[in-house]
């Protein structure tokens, strides 16, 4: 994406993680790049199994190092080499920097230790503080993400609270520290539609008064069209589309980006009407990484999308696409009759 590179945040680059199972090497993620410019909103939409949270995992460096590794690739947060930091730099990052919001709240926290105990040991961990003070802080960032009677909620157990309440609490930890990237994985994906929506629309308000960049992951379509500047598509490890919103809405031009889009109802949708599907499943991850991993799903396929892999190519400025017929040369119409495959 063209921009400056003093409002660059984040800087991923090549970036490739495998998990190395009894069953052979699996590539989660296999070459992925991307900028996050500050103050800004990134989707990362795929299907199950596309690497998405792998990606935004292999940020922190949140991973288990005996069966997963980043293999090749860059991460840098500003200035900073994320893969070089050490384990106690890691932790300073995680929580001066950088937070996490997982998609389910009520794993997050520890059942048997109360809201407060919780939230006033990690802004101690990461502040030089006195309980007091982290716990006046706790307090306001209760207030702060909407939790009514926040002195009160302090005092509760994570089960006396309701989904979208512990969704709130993890949101006003991840704040406390004031951090320049919010990664959110799929925050909204175990609460209901109505508090889906308070949940956004706080991640959105919190974004406005810190000056906040959010990585959000997520296999919503809607959500991206509501929350992100940009979007990048990602299938069985690999970025196929990447742009800002609105173009890749008006615009798509990756034959997966389509399928996507396709498969979502719409408001004039009858209840007789059959949904659209992506028909097949995705690849084995261990036998990826030598053709165009869609090809077997995709209604366009040609002889090359079988012998090799898509470049991915800027198409239009800020706009890249990883499509041998979408490739600048060639210009693949949506819904064309395809006279290339079999």
């Amino acid at each position: 994406m063209d921009m400056n590179e003093k409002d660059i945040i984040l800087r991923v680059e090549g970036l490739k993680v495998y998990f190395y199972t009894a069953s052979g090497v699996n590539k989660a993620v296999d070459g992925v790049s991307f900028t996050l410019k500050k103050g800004s909103t990134m989707g990362i939409v795929g299907e199950s199994g596309s690497g998405k949270s792998v990606t935004s995992s292999s940020v922190m460096r949140l991973m288990q190092a005996k069966s997963q590794k980043i293999v090749d690739g860059s991460i840098t947060f500003e200035d900073i080499d994320l893969l070089k930091l050490s384990q106690r730099e890691l932790l300073k990052f995680r929580g001066d920097e950088c937070c996490m919001i997982f998609q389910n709240p009520m794993t997050s926290l520890d059942p048997v230790f109360k809201i407060g105990y919780q939230m006033v040991e990690m802004i101690q961990e990461h502040q030089n503080i006195s309980k007091k003070e982290a716990w006046n802080r706790a307090v306001e960032a209760l207030k702060l993400v909407g939790i009514p009677e926040a002195e009160k909620r302090m005092e509760a157990y994570p089960h006396e609270l309701s989904g979208g309440m512990c969704q709130r609490v993890i949101i006003a930890m991840a704040v406390c520290g004031d951090p320049k990237l919010i990664i959110a994985d799929e925050p909204t994906t175990a609460l209901d539609v109505t508090v889906q929506a308070q949940v956004l629309e706080l991640l959105r308000g919190l974004q406005k008064k810190l000056d906040t960049a959010i990585l959000l992951i997520t296999h919503n379509l809607g959500v991206v069209w509501d929350m992100c500047d940009t979007v990048m598509v990602m299938y069985a490890g690999n970025t196929v589309e990447y742009a800002d919103t609105k173009t890749l809405y008006k615009e798509p031009m990756h034959p997966y980006t389509w399928g996507l889009l396709d498969s979502m109802p719409k408001l004039s949708s009858t209840s007789k009407e059959e949904l659209t599907t992506i028909p097949g499943t995705p690849p084995d991850l261990r036998l990826t990484g030598r053709c165009c991993n869609f090809y077997n799903r995709c209604p366009y396929v040609t002889d090359k999308c079988r012998e090799s892999v898509p470049p991915l190519v800027e198409v239009e400025p800020g706009h890249f696409v990883a499509c041998h017929r979408q490739n600048g040369a060639e210009h693949l119409v949506r819904g064309e009759v395809n006279r290339h495959g079999e």
